[in-house]
């Protein structure tokens, strides 16, 4: 799972730089504001790759995936790469726990079948 995920959360991370760099041209946010909320987003992003596989890693995700849409009142093309990408996330979570449960059960038989040296 945590290959899957930190795939589409490295993804994110230029998704979001390109965004902020568009969110920049609108006249009524500082460029302070935009880099300040564009570069937390994005350490949090590097943050999870880390994180994902620990209790609450997945929730946090979800999280970022939600406040990705969010932007989408700044930046509107937002709305459809948030929801992409939302996609993208429970795509990663499912199928990488399911790659994680095959390779355990993998580990297991081969764990079994193989004689004792003794």
């Amino acid at each position: 799972m945590r290959t899957l995920c930190s795939s589409t959360l490295i993804g994110e991370f230029f998704v979001i730089g390109f965004a902020g760099l568009v969110a920049m041209k609108d006249p009524d946010l500082s460029m302070a504001t935009v880099w300040t909320v564009s570069g937390i987003a994005m350490f949090l992003c590097v943050l999870l790759c880390g994180l994902v596989t620990r209790p609450g890693g997945v929730a946090l995700g979800w999280a970022l995936q939600i406040a990705l849409i969010a932007s989408g009142f700044i930046v509107p093309m937002m709305f459809f790469l948030g929801v992409v990408f939302a996609a993208l996330w429970w795509a990663s979570v499912h199928y990488g726990r399911k790659v994680d449960e095959a390779k355990a059960r993998f580990a297991a038989q081969a764990d079994s079948s193989t004689p004792d040296a003794a």
